[in-house]
């Protein structure tokens, strides 16, 4: 009978029958890969942690700004912003509306302008027969008072008869000048100072 041997002969044999060294080495690398793969998720963890913390304040952050604009909003505030707003865009578009007309007429007048010069080059230097005949029987300082006149300058004569004192009047700036002339300066110097002043 089976049974009939020693016990822990039997045992001896059946041990030595087995071949348990594959399945430690296999136990061994299972443990190890149990192992890595805890220190890849706890790794993956304190990462996922991380990074929620890092949400969580920039949440927080994002949270307060969005708190402190709501609680400085204002409808009051904001509707006379939109009706300032509306005030100043009819105010640039009149002044656009204003500009164009300007413009236009600006035109119209560069328009007679060109025409008037047109008629002039056409007349030449000397204009035409009747301005020629008619200039030739003005007195000479009678004509440069009048092209002083024209240009704004008035000369005013002294008792003596010499004309020491020039009025100039600039009607686009509203100013009014009165140069006593002195003749150590030169006429170039004058020249110069009557155009730059109107």
């Amino acid at each position: 009978m089976l049974l009939e041997e020693d016990p822990a002969t039997l045992i001896r044999h059946t041990i030595g029958n087995f071949n348990i060294h594959p399945d430690k080495t296999a136990i061994g690398r299972i443990n190890e890969s149990l192992s890595t793969l805890q220190q890849a998720r706890d790794l993956r963890v304190r990462e996922a942690e991380s990074a929620l913390k890092k949400l969580s304040r920039n949440f927080q952050t994002l949270a307060t700004q969005h708190n402190e604009t709501v609680s400085a909003h204002h409808s009051t505030d904001h509707a006379s912003q939109i009706v300032e707003l509306d005030t100043q865009k009819f105010r640039v578009a009149k002044a656009a509306s204003d500009l164009e007309i300007e413009g236009e007429r600006l035109e119209q007048e560069l328009d007679g302008l060109k025409s008037r010069l047109h008629e002039l080059n056409l007349q030449g230097a000397e204009g035409d027969g009747a301005t020629r005949s008619k200039r030739e029987l003005e007195d000479p300082t009678i004509l440069k008072l009048k092209v002083y006149r024209s240009l704004g300058i008035d000369i005013d004569p002294e008792s003596s008869g010499t004309y020491n004192k020039a009025t100039i009047r600039n009607t686009q700036k509203g100013d009014v000048h009165v140069v006593n002339i002195d003749p150590r300066f030169s006429r170039f110097f004058y020249a110069n100072y009557f155009w730059q002043t109107i």
